[in-house]
């Protein structure tokens, strides 16, 4: 299948609103959706410069505990999740 090709059904999936580029979510053509993965990829590692990696990873932490119900903040403190938000360090 030439690459012409697979790009237009890619595109036709994409305007049925099926995801077909990783993080592309949203995006109502195969253009739309690699633009939106590369933003949000970009948009990551500028935050990654901004706190560095160890704060990076710990605001993964942070977020990865949270529930609809509750924040990561608030799940933390109710087990007892040691969080070191002193590792969110900012570069200015």
């Amino acid at each position: 299948m030439s690459s012409e090709q697979e790009r237009r059904e890619l595109d036709e999936r994409a305007k049925r609103g099926e995801t077909v580029v990783p993080g592309g979510t949203g995006g109502k053509s195969l253009e739309a959706q690699e633009r939106l993965a590369e933003g949000r990829s970009r948009g990551g590692q500028t935050r990654r410069e901004q706190i560095g990696t160890e704060g990076y990873q710990e605001m993964g932490r942070k977020g990865g505990i949270s529930t609809t119900e509750e924040s990561g903040e608030e799940r933390a403190e109710r087990e007892g999740i040691e969080v070191d938000e002193s590792k969110f360090r900012t570069g200015s």
